[in-house]
């Protein structure tokens, strides 16, 4: 195969000269031209370590006869800018990471493209990007951050986070908390525990697009730079095979990677990103699909932030294909889903033992799970028309009703929260922080993790039209849909009003009357946007629901 872009021929020779004039030669010009989009970035310690990754996939592009052409993507840092007004650009750097990828690789007619990314909206980024270009594609994620220690216990982000809320109660004096911020993430690499970007690394692994056990490797290691290398190959025989992602990417495939989010304990956000990938799929996915998949999936591994362990301990009791193996011989996987090797996932299965290592518990068998469901429930009720997502499995408080203490914004509840003016049976409402309303749909980490560190955890639920970090655990509830900026319920609730969290039934309850909700509806009117120039406000204009997937390219 040659480039789309040089073929041979005199009508072509001008895009040959602005080549030529980079070093590329006669020779080049009939190979694949293949982009390596690299989110290499000193902004966080996710993508810190990428530049040594994309150099040797670039190194073994051009041993396998492909002619790389590197290029830049855009990233932030989820848990830096976590609560502040930086946080509204976090789910916006998921379309602008697509549409970056998708302008380059269009624009240059690449035959394939190799992405490498870390933090939380690289992955989804990627996976929006490869479905909407539909060439040979791979992924190579950079690997989890290793955890740090402390005092003979693990840390991780979230650790420092529950530290705050510690602290504010005086549970913990200025020098501890300093001492635990100092060591809770030691080097390079992703949030340590199955939050976000380990929950979507699983995932893009799980749907085939990435290489087996590469999705749970620490940054650090040598086998994640040797795993780049491997993925440069593979990406060769995908682009001489012809081998494009929408044919990896088949509702067998999602449904294959909400198995293992559920398997695993994973992120909410998992549920967001998976509805909006399976768009630019053109594959067709709804909320009730993780319902139905939750009640087939128990939860096999004891991760953090709900469970004991990291995801680098998950890596040695044999990552996601053991994950996967124990879910496909007990019949909820799709073994004939088919992989970026050109194999089908039965095949890339087949040496995996079919039980758990002995000696560890972070990876339990069928019939003995950490939770007997999955732990991702999709809420409905006159609060959630559209739907709204929490984490159940392992929740002490599964029903809580109670006074609503309503605040417009984030820093609202977190100053709430710091002072002690939450209480026990509160139920905590954070509105106008939805896709449209925030805009940019924040999340709540900064006052969830609070609520932890001052031992309100089991005792108050939250419910937000924001999204929560995949480090968040309790009663919350999130993506209530629709949201308060476009007329949803959550936006009528008053002070004091009684709500109902109901996790074990499912539902997301106002406990007000329909005459009275009415009577508020008629008083209500559109706020006006909080942002009317630049990105923000591009994105509050065309975003769609969190029930969809919050995508910016729908109708």
């Amino acid at each position: 195969m040659r480039s789309h872009l040089v073929k041979e021929g005199p009508e072509r020779s001008p895009n040959r000269s602005m080549l030529r004039a980079m070093g590329y030669t006669d020779d080049d010009f009939k190979k694949p031209f293949v982009g390596i989009a690299n989110a290499h970035s000193t902004t966080t310690p996710c993508n810190a370590g990428l530049q040594l990754l994309a150099t040797r996939a670039e190194a073994a592009c051009r041993e396998a006869g492909l002619v790389p052409q590197t290029f830049g993507i855009p990233t932030v840092s989820d848990a830096i800018s976590m609560g502040t007004i930086g946080m509204k650009y976090s789910l916006v750097s998921r379309e602008v990471i697509a549409d970056s990828i998708e302008t380059v690789c269009g624009a240059e007619r690449l035959d394939g493209v190799l992405i490498v990314g870390g933090c939380d909206k690289n992955m989804p980024g990627a996976m929006i990007a490869m479905a909407r270009l539909d060439i040979p594609a791979i992924f190579v994620y950079g690997g989890t951050i290793k955890p740090g220690h402390l005092d003979g216990r693990d840390l991780t982000i979230v650790s420092a986070f529950e530290a705050v809320g510690q602290w504010s109660q005086r549970k913990i004096t200025d020098r501890e908390l300093d001492r635990i911020e100092r060591a809770a993430c030691p080097g390079a690499g992703s949030c340590g525990g199955m939050f976000t970007a380990n929950t979507m690394s699983s995932v893009i692994e799980a749907m085939g697009l990435s290489l087996p056990r590469s999705s749970t490797m620490a940054a650090v290691d040598v086998e994640k730079a040797d795993s780049s290398a491997e993925s440069a190959r593979v990406l060769a025989r995908a682009v001489a095979s012809d081998l494009t992602p929408r044919k990896i990417m088949s509702r067998l495939a999602f449904e294959n990677a909400i198995a293992v989010v559920m398997a695993i304990g994973g992120s909410t956000n998992a549920v967001l990103h998976l509805l909006a990938i399976a768009h630019s799929a053109d594959v067709p996915l709804t909320l009730d699909d993780f319902e139905a998949m939750r009640a087939r999936v128990p939860v096999l591994c004891d991760l953090s932030p709900s469970g004991k362990f990291a995801t680098t301990d998950l890596h040695r009791a044999g990552g996601i294909p053991q994950v996967m193996k124990i879910l496909l011989d007990h019949g909820v996987l799709h073994g004939e889903a088919l992989t970026i090797s050109g194999v089908s996932v039965a095949e890339s299965l087949a040496s995996v033992p079919a039980e758990p290592p002995p000696g560890q518990d972070v990876i339990r068998p069928w019939d003995r799970p950490v939770h007997a469901q999955g732990h991702l429930a999709i809420l409905r009720g006159n609060l959630a028309g559209e739907g709204a997502v929490a984490k159940i499995s392992g929740l002490k408080t599964i029903k809580l009703t109670g006074p609503a203490r309503v605040f417009e914004s984030e820093e609202e509840s977190l100053n709430a929260i710091l002072d002690g003016r939450i209480e026990p049976g509160n139920v905590v409402v954070i509105r106008q922080e939805g896709p449209r309303g925030g805009p940019g749909m924040r999340e709540m980490l900064a006052p969830t993790s609070a609520l932890m560190g001052a031992g309100l955890g089991e005792s108050v639920a939250l419910i937000t039209d924001g999204r929560f970090s995949g480090a968040t655990h309790g009663l919350v509830v999130g993506h209530v849909a629709p949201e308060a900026a476009t007329g949803g319920l959550i936006g009528l609730i008053h002070e004091g009003d009684s709500v109902t969290v109901d996790a074990e039934a499912r539902l997301l309850t106002l406990n007000v009357s329909d005459a009275e909700i009415q009577r508020r509806r008629d008083g209500w009117t559109t706020p006006p946007p909080r942002f009317t120039r630049g990105v923000l406000a591009k994105y509050a204009r065309v975003v769609s629901s969190a029930s969809r997937g919050a995508v910016t390219d729908g109708d």
